[in-house]
């Protein structure tokens, strides 16, 4: 099974190296499509290289949303499957492998991310949402979609600013698909290394799970917010919350009419 590596990327000269490393050592076939947004550090010339010594690798240029640059790769790939993963991530060597034994069984499969950086933003859980009883908050830093089923559902809303993914894997989930998680298949994720970088992601976090509720409001009719107390509530997990409040009402108070819409 062909397999096409879908990296969005913006400014990831110290962190892409290693993550091409580790893509270029995993089980054959597979293709490596970077999509560059406009870096303006040494992020191209280091791809570049890269494809020069590795014909599995693909540079291409486009500046747009996350959803929209990853469908943009997506249109120019040639696997059977589109696999997922960040420029700030590692992947295990057996990475691909791994996701190929999965797809046997479901169009779906979502990896392990172990978080890598400041201890106290690594041991912060996810908030999982479920639908259908599955899991849709699996991070699209490490996820594999059957090709034939990324298109059906038309890919990644290219409105949304972040929850993208998990916009996609609720619209694949609607459709009948299925979501296995495989822990071997591995991927090491850098988490945000400052404090406003911490504060920016999580500020859009919150913007885009108030555009979900404006698309799929079902999604959290239901949910049970006791079960975010559930997690390990520190510091730093309270603070989270509050910044992503405050994108989510910013998201309610001056994006939500144009994204209602547009939806509608």
């Amino acid at each position: 099974m062909m397999i096409s590596v879908i990296i969005t990327t913006r400014n990831e000269e110290y962190n892409l190296p290693d993550l091409l490393d580790s893509l270029v050592v995993q089980e054959k076939p597979f293709e490596i499509i970077i999509i560059d947004s406009g870096s303006t550090d040494k992020t191209v010339p280091i791809a570049q290289k890269y494809s020069k010594r590795y014909p599995e690798v693909k540079l291409l240029h486009f500046a747009g949303t996350r959803g929209d640059s990853r469908n943009y790769g997506v249109k120019r790939a040639k696997g059977d499957a589109v696999a997922f993963i960040d420029g700030d991530c590692i992947a295990n060597p057996f990475w691909l492998k791994e996701f190929r034994k999965s797809l046997k069984n479901q169009k779906i499969v979502a990896g392990k991310t172990i978080n890598l950086g400041y201890q106290a933003f690594v041991q912060l859980d996810r908030v999982e949402l479920f639908h259908k009883g599955v899991d849709l908050t699996f991070p699209s830093c490490n996820l594999v979609y059957d090709s034939k089923l990324f298109k059906k559902v038309k890919g990644f809303d290219s409105r949304f600013v972040t929850a993208e993914d998990i916009d996609l894997n609720y619209r694949a989930i609607n459709a009948g698909a299925g979501l296995e998680y495989n822990e071997k298949a591995v991927v090491y994720h850098r988490v945000r290394s400052t404090f406003y970088a911490f504060c920016r992601q999580a500020f859009w976090n919150g913007f885009g799970r108030k555009q979900l509720t404006m698309k799929h409001g079902r999604l959290w009719q239901n949910y049970n917010l006791s079960l975010m107390f559930k997690h390990r509530v520190r510091l730093w997990y309270l603070i989270r919350m509050v910044i992503a409040l405050m994108g989510y009402m910013t998201c309610k108070l001056f994006k939500g009419g144009k994204f209602a819409a547009q939806t509608s």
